[in-house]
């Protein structure tokens, strides 16, 4: 992660058009086919996403604990980018477990951004991007952004397996 801008990008080069890759990722239902983290669990999410404003909620399982992650769409475009805003889905995810904080966006993004190379070649883009979080909070329980290789190891795992389902 760039500590500058506080932002991680991955990229792969697929060997499939925008559109099908785009497809996958506005479907909340196939993100655990292409999850490289191993912490998404599901989704009660009908149908994909059309556009921004929508959100989704993601049963997530992290180090023992089972809990609900709502993702805020902030960024939509049709076989180009696709960027959502995670926010607390459950009393455990809350800041100091307040009710009121459930569904507040956490500070930082995921998205994808697609490139394409032709009608059959996209290279994609995972972003994480965690600029509107404080140097505080990064330093003081940000580990899990940049404590370790996971992240850059679960995004690389994402985009491997995202090929894989996309030129099925």
């Amino acid at each position: 992660m760039n500590p500058k801008n506080k932002r991680l990008e991955i990229s792969r080069r697929i060997e499939a058009p925008a559109e099908l890759i785009f497809e996958i990722l506005a479907n909340p239902n196939r993100h655990m086919d292409f999850d490289g983290s191993g912490m998404l669990c599901g989704t009660n999410h009908e149908g994909s996403i059309t556009k921004v404003g929508e959100s989704f909620m993601m049963k997530m399982h992290r180090l023992g604990d089972d809990y609900l992650i709502l993702n805020h769409v902030v960024e939509f475009e049709p076989s180009r980018r696709i960027f959502w805003e995670p926010a607390p889905g459950d009393i455990s995810r809350a800041e100091g477990n307040d009710p009121s904080k459930i569904g507040i966006p956490a500070g930082y993004r995921w998205g994808y951004v697609l490139t394409s190379e032709d009608d059959d070649a996209t290279v994609v883009t995972e972003i994480f991007d965690c600029s509107a979080l404080s140097d505080d909070l990064l330093r003081d329980g940000g580990a899990w952004i940049n404590g370790n290789n996971s992240l850059i190891e679960s995004m690389t795992a994402s985009l491997a397996k995202l090929e894989k389902i996309s030129i099925q």
